[in-house]
């Protein structure tokens, strides 16, 4: 007959450590894949933990859902050889070198070798590993730490880049663009992981802007002889020298507007969302002459003159904002349809810079409009950008 041993009260902590001290003593992990020899296979690689942070509450959730799932296959049946993993990566890991050995990226290949810079990044990343062990161990979690996969070993390397390479001669490789966050103090893309670390974000007060973008066809609007202007806002001033598009709403009403330029005192007629033309002209305005307007005149008079679908404004053109570079792969300065313009801010239209902005890349891409990209790696203008004065015609 069996005996079991009884206990006088609850105490979970007790019962854990027992169990764990009998799942050693037994080698149970181990026996449950061994005993499984030439069963079918149920492949498991554990998504690697990074061993240069400590492990969280969501390490052991999360943990503990990959768990059942090899356990459950096990009873099944299948020999599941479920093998750990470090992440051994990423620009957190980096920064922190630098900042421990007091260098920049710069500094990598004068003040530092690129194989000392490596070794310290290695020592680094791998600085938790006995208290990952630990807490690996305590939560009951079953994996083979023995025989780890690490991933800036060459054997780990070498095999990505013969799966790369595979990929490449079966012609599913191919060059293409995309959009992502970069740090220009570390000359590196973003993850989204790395933007979401302490500290990345912080509240700040920056520019803005409307510009004027002179449309080539004024005819359209019945204005043969006189210049009328788009009007797009932008929180990102500094995108607009790589501008090559306006996007608007195909279902949003648009207004051509007769006023006066409130910097140059200049005539002008400006086109804007209808929705949004009281943020730009008061309704207290409305009743004033436009012929009695005196430069320098703080109320400034305005005249609705027309309403337009945002559909019937596409394809029409205008003149490029600030002519330093030509764009070389594809069309430019167009007005084309974007279904993420809104009027709950701005004018309505919205300047592309399809270099700088995922929605901007994608609906250039969908109306065959090219790019232009006129900052370099460290966030700065490329020489091409140069100050330059411009005839003040009403265009800015």
């Amino acid at each position: 007959m069996s005996k079991y041993k009884e206990y006088k009260k609850l105490d979970f902590p007790a019962f854990e450590e027992a169990v764990l001290a009998s799942w050693k003593k037994h080698k149970v992990f181990e026996e449950s894949v061994s005993a499984r020899e030439g069963a079918p296979s149920y492949v498991f690689y554990e998504g690697p933990p990074s061993a240069n942070g400590l492990p969280g509450i969501h390490h052991v959730m999360a943990r503990a859902v990959k768990d059942i799932f090899c356990r459950y296959n096990t009873l099944k049946g299948f020999q599941v050889k479920r093998k750990a993993g470090w992440d051994t990566h990423g620009l957190p890991v980096e920064l922190q070198v630098e900042k421990t050995l007091g260098i920049t990226k710069e500094d990598i290949g004068k003040k530092i070798s690129v194989a000392e810079y490596n070794e310290a990044c290695k020592k680094d990343v791998m600085k938790y590993t006995d208290i990952w062990d630990k807490l690996t161990d305590r939560m009951g979690y079953w994996v083979d730490l023995n025989n780890p996969y690490v991933t800036y070993e060459t054997t780990y390397i070498e095999s990505l880049w013969n799966i790369l390479k595979k990929l490449y001669s079966k012609g599913y490789l191919y060059k293409g663009y995309t959009i992502q966050p970069y740090s220009p103090a570390a000359g590196t893309g973003l993850s989204s992981h790395e933007l979401n670390q302490p500290g990345t974000y912080k509240d700040v007060k920056d520019n803005t802007l409307v510009a004027q973008f002179e449309c080539e066809n004024p005819a359209f609007f019945g204005a043969e002889n006189e210049k009328v202007y788009f009007l797009a806002w932008t929180t990102t001033p500094w995108t607009l020298p790589s501008n090559t598009a306006l996007a608007v709403g195909e279902k949003i009403d648009y207004v051509l507007v007769q006023t006066y330029n409130p910097y140059t005192f200049l005539p002008v007629y400006v086109v804007l969302a209808k929705d949004l033309c009281g943020k730009y002209f008061p309704e207290a305005n409305a009743g004033l002459e436009l012929s009695e307007y005196k430069a320098g005149d703080k109320k400034i008079p305005f005249k609705l003159l027309k309403e337009y679908k945002g559909k019937e404004l596409c394809g029409l053109r205008y003149h490029q904002l600030l002519p330093f570079v030509q764009p070389d792969n594809g069309d430019a300065f167009r007005v084309i349809a974007g279904d993420f313009v809104t009027t709950s801010d701005g004018t309505g239209i919205v300047h592309i810079a399809p270099s700088f902005g995922a929605d901007d890349y994608r609906v250039a891409k969908q109306n065959g409009i090219g790019s232009l990209t006129l900052v370099d790696k460290r966030g700065k203008f490329v020489e091409e950008v140069k100050d330059a004065v411009f005839p003040l015609n009403g265009r800015f």
